[in-house]
Formats: C-alpha cells, sequence, structure tokens
C-alpha cells in the first residue's frame, strides 16, 4: 500500500467509523427520545437525522456519483430551519433511508482510485481547482465526517434524557 492509499483508507475508516458510531447512537434511542429538543427550542434527533440524510445525499453530486437518493428531504432538512416543515418523516422511515444510503455510499466508495479521490468534486470549477487542488473529492469526505461527528455530539446528548420521559 503506497502512503496515498495509506492516507485515503485512514480518512475513509473515520467516516465508516463515524457512520457506524451514529448507527449505534440511533439503537440506543427510542422514537420518543429523537422527537425530543437537544435545547428547548433548537434541533430534535429527527430534525438532525433528516438534516445528516440531507446532506450525505448532496454529497452523492458533489463526488460525481449519481443523483441525490432523497431529493424531498432537501427542504424541510436544509433549506427550512428546525419545526418549520409542517409534516415530516417518520423517526422509523427516516432511520431506512439512513441505512440505506450508507451501504449505497459504501458501495460507491469502494469503487474510486486513489487518483479519483484527489480529483475536483463538482462544487469546483476546473480553474478554481488548478489555483486550489485541497478542494478535492477526499476533502469532502473529511467536512462531512467533521460535520457527522459534530451531529452525533447533539444526538448522543439524547440518551442522558432517558428517564426523563
Amino acid at each position: 500500500m503506497t502512503k496515498t492509499e495509506i492516507a485515503i483508507k485512514m480518512v475513509l475508516d473515520r467516516w465508516h467509523g463515524s457512520v457506524t458510531n451514529l448507527n449505534r447512537i440511533l439503537s440506543d434511542l427510542t422514537d420518543a427520545q429523537l422527537q425530543m429538543e437537544i435545547v428547548p427550542g433548537k434541533n430534535n434527533g429527527t430534525y438532525l437525522l433528516g438534516h445528516l440524510i440531507a446532506v450525505h445525499d448532496d454529497m452523492l453530486i458533489l463526488l460525481g456519483m449519481g443523483e441525490k437518493l432523497y431529493p424531498a428531504l432537501f427542504e424541510p432538512f436544509i433549506k427550512q430551519p428546525f419545526n418549520a416543515a409542517a409534516q415530516l418523516p417518520s423517526v422509523a422511515e427516516l432511520k431506512a433511508m439512513w441505512i440505506h444510503q450508507h451501504k449505497v455510499m459504501q458501495q460507491k466508495f469502494s469503487s474510486v482510485t486513489a487518483d479519483e479521490w484527489f480529483g475536483r468534486h463538482t462544487a469546483v470549477s476546473e480553474d478554481e481547482f488548478l489555483k486550489e487542488p485541497h478542494r478535492n473529492k477526499l476533502n469532502i469526505i473529511i467536512t462531512r465526517t467533521s460535520h457527522l461527528q459534530y451531529h452525533s455530539g447533539q444526538i448522543v446528548l439524547l440518551k442522558t434524557n432517558k428517564n426523563e420521559q
């Protein structure tokens, strides 16, 4: 394995580890807990799960891996703030979407070569990429892993509310 391949493996292992960590957190929480607000008047676990699915859907486009799996989630979970949407998918529906999405993403990620990971993503022009080659596909994985970990940290706070139901 080359140093480049090792670096890519490290980044992808952290991504997969972060997804697995959130899966564990989600399996420990009841639907009622996920519907609780993390801070009064702020996001609840259900909204954050929908938000993560919508953000990860955008990754498919940014990485040039196809269309969104759940485009209907963009409006209520990215464009609108918490509690603005009239009707949202159920916790069970969101959990099923989350699991399916990451099976698809894992399959797509496994077919990307080392050189392709260092290629430009679709939100950067060819001219911009020549000036800023760090704006590549692997960097999308790094930034989205940080985003996933941030929201996982918020969702895990709902575990402390187990006895408050």
